[in-house]
């Protein structure tokens, strides 16, 4: 089964990815990684990031990894690159 999600993306992911946010269609039972793929393969300048990034699923950090992650429609994915500030 599969489910509408939006992503937001933020700093350097929203200029590689040339918006804020979009609604994409994933598996509601899918690894983080996969979501990862999924995302950079619609905006394929993300790849750069894919060492450092990190996701916010409904506001809760998730590493890049194996773990499942079970989304609802409507869930927000943040896309979350290294920030840096002075």
């Amino acid at each position: 089964m599969s489910c509408e999600v939006v992503v937001l993306y933020f700093a350097k992911s929203c200029e590689l990815a040339g918006a804020r946010s979009e609604n994409i269609i994933v598996p509601q039972q899918i690894t983080s990684r996969q979501l990862w793929e999924k995302i950079a393969d619609l905006h394929p300048r993300l790849h750069v990031l894919e060492d450092n990034i990190v996701f916010a699923v409904c506001q809760e950090y998730v590493p890049i990894g194996d773990e499942v992650l079970t989304l609802h429609p409507g869930d927000e994915v943040a896309v979350i690159p290294p920030i840096s500030g002075g």
